[in-house]
């Protein structure tokens, strides 16, 4: 079986990614317009038809901007935990209100969905409630870490399955602290609920990468405190210290904010 991946946006103006077989696929998070997800879809040769469900990490803004329509307008099962779709259906930019689309998830209880397996799990975040999600189709596990503050124990354990890894480096702490936020906002990204920083990030994964981790795909990244290019070097050089090489023993990319990334297949 095929498996592919596409970011369609990671940033804090729009999350969006899609993973699937040649068939069929989910949406995590849909934080963009839903113009730009059925273009992009339909770039890549995706049937919007084709997508069976939505997975939602939090309800912030910035990850479910399209929900409304994806679930009310075009009948696909929206999934979260209750608390999630309690602050969905409070916030400011659902025009369209979950009602017949709305799907429950506990945390850590593992859902079926045609050949994914898939379990949502606690991150430490500022959303309503927040989860991260490990996904495991066809023996390959995929493991989606977008916002969180710090790395927890149960965060941890979940990124030690994947291999392939969707993880926050959203901001480089020089260029916050040096930044134009307002004090109260850098220390709402740096707190324990907020965002993980490019060098926290990097730590980690030199402490904690496994041989089976293939691919690693930095998220999240800030436009006013971070680029592309920094998240990307302070992670290589983190683990080039430890023994690890870029480009041959996993590999290494640094998600664009706006635009997709291109089609990953792995078989």
């Amino acid at each position: 079986m095929k498996v592919r991946f596409i970011s369609l946006a990671s940033g804090s103006s729009g999350n969006c990614y899609y993973l699937g077989t040649d068939t069929y696929g989910i949406l995590i998070d849909a934080g963009i317009g839903i113009r730009t997800i059925k273009k992009t879809l339909k770039d890549f040769n995706i049937l919007m038809e084709s997508v069976r469900a939505v997975f939602v990490t939090h309800d912030h803004a910035d990850h479910i901007k399209a929900v409304g329509h994806l679930g009310e307008k075009m009948n696909i099962p929206v999934y979260t935990t209750a608390r999630i779709h309690e602050g969905i259906n409070r916030s400011y930019c659902m025009t369209e209100k979950l009602s017949t689309s709305v799907r429950y998830l506990e945390k850590q209880v593992p859902m079926m969905l045609e050949d994914f397996r898939i379990e949502s799990f606690e991150v430490p975040h500022d959303g309503t409630d927040n989860v991260g999600y490990c996904i495991e189709i066809d023996g390959k596990v995929f493991s989606f870490l977008t916002d969180l503050g710090e790395i927890t124990p149960t965060a941890a354990n979940y990124i030690s399955k994947a291999n392939y890894l969707i993880l926050e480096a959203n901001y480089d702490e020089e260029m916050l602290k040096m930044g134009p936020y307002p004090q109260y906002l850098k220390e709402r990204i740096m707190s324990r609920t907020g965002h993980m920083s490019n060098s926290a990030t990097a730590e980690f994964l030199a402490e904690n990468i496994t041989e089976h981790l293939r691919y690693i795909w930095l998220c999240h990244l800030s436009k006013d405190n971070n680029h592309p290019e920094l998240a990307y070097k302070t992670v290589e050089w983190k683990l080039k210290n430890k023994g690890v090489i870029v480009g041959k023993d996993v590999q290494l990319l640094a998600l664009k904010r706006n635009t997709p990334s291109e089609l990953y297949v792995f078989e």
